[in-house]
């Protein structure tokens, strides 16, 4: 059973740092690969660069709960769980959802 999980890329779980602008100041995030290419993929379905992207969350959890986050690479690796979770949900979901017009599309930002 591990060996699916086991048998990953090493250069998945390898980590990397990327440096992102929020409001004029520089922020270093430290993510492994394979949440960054999650991040990646829900920025292009969002039509932003991962780091237009990120800053927009940011920006919206700074809205909602009126600080900043504690720690935002652990929000932001959460993000990523709650999109492929969401993914998955509308994978497994009936036929019949998709043909009655229901959009199980996974929304992670607020339409403003």
């Amino acid at each position: 059973m591990c060996r699916i999980y086991v048998n990953a890329d090493p250069i998945l779980y390898e980590s990397r740092t990327r440096s992102l602008r929020i409001h004029g100041v520089i922020t270093t995030v430290r993510l492994e690969n394979l949440f960054w290419d999650v991040l990646q993929e829900i920025a292009a379905r969002e039509n932003m660069t991962t780091s237009q992207f990120a800053v927009k969350l940011y920006d919206e959890l700074i809205a909602l709960r009126g600080e900043p986050p504690t720690n935002f690479a652990s929000f932001l690796r959460v993000c990523c769980l709650r999109y492929l979770s969401l993914r998955s949900a509308k994978e497994d979901a009936p036929a019949s959802a998709a043909a009655s017009g229901s959009d199980l599309r996974p929304r992670i930002l607020k339409t403003v």
